[in-house]
């Protein structure tokens, strides 16, 4: 069996840097931080006081009263990326569009943590009262829901679920929709990811490990990955929706094509709750299996959007393992870490990077990673290597490999190239 090919038609975004794909772009390039005060929530207590917020969202305005009381924040990201991806791809607009065909796969890591807080929260200072929970307390928080919002506005009758690999979760649901698609299973899905988890059991929970920043006087240089002061991620929120769409399908209806999905790489480290394997191992396996699928050579890729959370362990095992698989060519191409501008958007972050990724490739131009500073250099980490310091670099981009890494040892690799017929 010939397996498909499958390109992508549509973006959207609610990111941190921006509401929308274009403007979260143009931040990217210009090396703009999302990170600021927390506003969600009273943080003077905590550990860590700042995060990337998504900033002027207002989901009255998008939703009217009754969706709104349906949809835990993390959702409303989501749906309204969503119509952003799809409106973007004009696939709606197609007469002979068969939405039998048409899937949705939309992941989120922890899924709606607020809803969550709140209906446990009001148990626990009222247990004399008795139980008293919402009717939509179960359907707002569950992980999967925001892929059935989103089936249900546009009568979308494909493959439809969530994935759930912690950090990794959106890279998974990206290539599960790939794999679906040239397999000849849908024509077109909506995938990607959406996270909100700036709240108290979000920020509470990550401080309790030690596992966020707590440069409180100073949130916007606060994500510093590859630099030797790191010390810990910046919790980001938000949703990126791509729409992957099988080739013909997509030149049939006359689409505009950003890029080409090439392949996917799933590994697991089997190692450890939440730290990444110190040689990168299953890195290196998720990686190596990428490129396999793709039926690339290392030297075939000119850009890597790293996990690089900007974590002690984490950004030094990633180095270790991208020289492992890419050898001198590592040294040749440019490395970046976006989340050093948006945070860490968790289950949705990997779907953020495939969009900067895509966008790489399209205008060969590779997003900085900031905050690095002279002299502030890790002796575990090989400068070399061509990080992209504080400013865009401008190269030709062929194709690019984004790397996520979540909590449980999951690893999904996802490579875009250039689209050619």
């Amino acid at each position: 069996m010939e397996l498909k090919r499958v390109v992508v038609t549509g973006m959207g975004a609610i990111t941190p840097i921006g509401n929308d794909v274009e403007t979260a772009w143009e931040n990217a390039k210009k090396g703009v931080s999302g990170a600021g005060p927390i506003t969600h929530f009273d943080a003077s207590k905590f550990k860590t006081q700042f995060a990337c917020e998504v900033k002027n969202f207002d989901g009255n305005a998008l939703f009217d009263r009754k969706k709104v009381r349906q949809l835990d924040l993390y959702a409303q990201y989501a749906l309204a990326a969503a119509r952003q991806a799809v409106e973007d791809s004009k696939i709606e607009e197609d007469p002979n569009v068969n939405r039998d065909r048409i899937g949705v796969i939309v992941a989120a890591g922890i899924g709606g943590l607020h809803t969550f807080e709140e209906e446990a929260g009001y148990y626990a200072l009222n247990e004399d009262k008795g139980p008293k929970y919402n009717p939509f307390f179960i359907p707002k928080m569950i992980a999967d829901i925001a892929s059935g919002h989103i089936s249900m506005e546009y009568g979308y009758h494909g493959p439809n679920f969530g994935t759930v690999s912690a950090c990794a979760s959106s890279n998974n649901a990206i290539i599960d929709a790939f794999n679906l698609i040239r397999l000849g299973k849908a024509d077109a899905i909506v995938t990607g990811g959406a996270e909100a988890a700036i709240f108290p059991a979000g920020v509470g929970g990550f401080n309790s490990m030690h596992a966020l920043s707590t440069r409180n006087d100073s949130p916007t240089t606060a994500s510093r990955p590859f630099s030797k002061s790191r010390d810990g991620f910046v919790m980001g929120e938000g949703s990126v929706v791509l729409v992957l769409e099988e080739l013909e399908h997509a030149l049939a209806r006359g689409a505009k094509i950003y890029a080409e999905v090439a392949g996917g790489g799933l590994s697991a480290d089997a190692y450890h709750l939440t730290a990444t394997h110190p040689e990168g191992l299953g890195a290196i396996l998720a990686m190596r299996n990428a490129l396999e699928d793709a039926n690339m050579k290392p030297e075939d890729i000119d850009y890597i959007n790293v996990h690089g959370t900007s974590t002690p362990v984490g950004d030094v095992s990633e180095i270790k393992a991208i020289v492992e698989v890419f050898g001198e060519h590592a040294y040749d191409l440019n490395i970046s870490s976006t989340k050093s501008m948006t945070g860490h958007l968790l289950g949705a972050t990997g779907a953020l990077e495939a969009m900067f990724s895509v966008k790489a490739v399209q205008d060969n131009i590779i997003p900085p990673t900031i905050n690095h500073e002279e002299g502030d250099d890790d002796e575990n980490i090989d400068y070399r290597l061509n990080f992209t310091f504080n400013r865009a670099q401008e190269r030709p981009v062929r194709a690019a490999l984004s790397n996520s890494f979540g909590f449980g040892g999951h690893n999904a690799t996802v490579i875009v190239k250039k689209f050619e017929k």
